[in-house]
């Protein structure tokens, strides 16, 4: 089969969106598939794989924006995993040409726009070239947080879905979360799967050592961004819960590459600075040894739709403490991790559990390992591919709908 994965996350981004992608691209190409990866590359020609496009990078963020080309050549499917220019480039390409569309919705942009400027212009661009004629007051709407906002975003929601033949969603909260937009587009809940774990250079003893982590101290970790749709204030408040009860425990968040400073100030308002490891991103074959590392996953996250690091913390033998009650069940067998209300006194009480009572911490590790091999790469694959198996051609009629605010959503613009 013919398949052009479509991302404007490039794949040395350390994040969610570009680890889903490359372990698609990869079990795809190892089943004998033909894949072209259309993703943001470097600005001269000379240095670019093949789908790479010329890209620059985008100042204080760890993106790169790509020139929106679609693809070259023939393919079966168009797979879109961002709404990116590229993404939309990708989405326009296949509905001119009756190429049945797949999209990954892969990150919660109502919930992003309140934190990130560039999401609300990113989708003033994707509506505009996808045919919603929006008006100035649709664009000023957009621009200012609120009801008017939101409004839009699902607008434009409406007007991506109409270009996509089926919309894959990593979890059933985003199925829920999605399904308000979907009309008639089919919706099914295909998760990333986690990789088996890495044999990394750097084991526990020598890591912690680095750190200046004694030997037997309960160490939680955070893996991800520090930005506030995280919620790294939680984290640091039920962290200083739990040093009430176990005062040599310590706190290694990796990832952290924004709000450093925030989030040392709020480190030392909750008392806890002393025993904070803040460490940046580091390359993906380094993060299996943090989790090696580490006793409790501590996960204060409700705006991810996956949130990958739970499943590879369980592939690494990590038990998770989590606070969104929607992404509860693990992939795979329907069991469920540990969850607490979003407050520093439950979470905090749970996550000092999970480092003190020994039967609770073999328990989780167990459905979390049985988890995993359960969701197997081989077992996406195989749903992945049957999904494409099932796709008809579209027709440019079909991916033409009546759009809001007096305008359309139509896929038959020109290049």
């Amino acid at each position: 089969m013919r398949i052009a994965q479509v991302s404007d996350s490039h794949l040395d981004n350390p994040e969610g969106v570009a680890t889903s992608v490359a372990t698609t691209v990869a079990l795809l190409r190892a089943a004998g598939h033909r894949v072209v990866l259309h993703c943001p590359g470097p600005l001269f020609r000379r240095r670019r794989r093949p789908g790479e496009t010329p890209s620059l990078s985008v100042p204080t963020r760890p993106y790169r924006l790509a020139l929106p080309r679609p693809p070259g050549a023939p393919v079966d499917v168009v797979h879109v995993h961002t709404t990116g220019p590229l993404g939309v480039a990708g989405l326009r390409w296949a509905a001119a040409r009756g190429v049945p569309t797949v999209l990954t919705w892969h990150t919660d942009l109502v919930a992003y726009a309140a934190h990130y400027p560039e999401i609300p212009i990113g989708a003033a661009y994707a509506g505009l070239r996808l045919g919603l004629r929006w008006r100035v007051r649709d664009l000023w709407a957009l621009a200012r947080p609120g009801r008017g906002r939101q409004t839009r975003l699902v607008a434009l929601g409406r007007c991506l879905l109409a270009h996509t033949s089926v919309l894959i969603t990593p979890s059933a909260k985003t199925a829920t979360m999605m399904a308000a937009m979907g009309g008639r587009t089919p919706i099914v809940v295909l998760p990333t799967p986690t990789a088996a774990p890495l044999a990394d250079a750097d084991d526990r003893r020598r890591l912690r050592a680095r750190l200046g982590i004694a030997a037997d101290a309960p160490v939680l970790l955070a893996v991800g961004r520090a930005t506030p749709e995280k919620n790294p204030g939680l984290l640091l408040a039920a962290f200083a819960q739990v040093r009430r009860e176990l005062p040599a425990a310590q706190l290694v968040l990796l990832g952290a590459r924004r709000h450093r400073l925030a989030v040392r100030r709020t480190a030392r308002r909750y008392g806890v600075a002393d025993a904070l490891h803040l460490l940046r991103p580091v390359p993906r074959d380094r993060v299996g040894a943090h989790y090696r590392t580490a006793d409790v996953l501590a996960f204060t996250s409700t705006t991810d739709t996956q949130g990958l690091v739970l499943c590879e913390a369980e592939a690494y033998g990590l038990p998770v403490a989590m606070v969104d009650t929607q992404l509860v069940e693990r992939p795979g067998t329907g069991t469920t991790r540990p969850v607490a209300e979003p407050t520093a006194a439950a979470f905090g009480a749970l996550l000092t559990r999970l480092l003190t009572e020994r039967e609770l911490r073999a328990g989780v590790i167990r459905d979390g390992r049985a988890a995993v091999a359960a969701w197997s790469g081989e077992r996406y694959l195989a749903e992945l591919v049957k999904l494409y198996a099932t796709l008809p051609p579209v027709s440019a009629a079909e991916a033409t709908t009546a759009g809001p605010f007096g305008g359309s959503c139509s896929s038959r613009r020109r290049w």
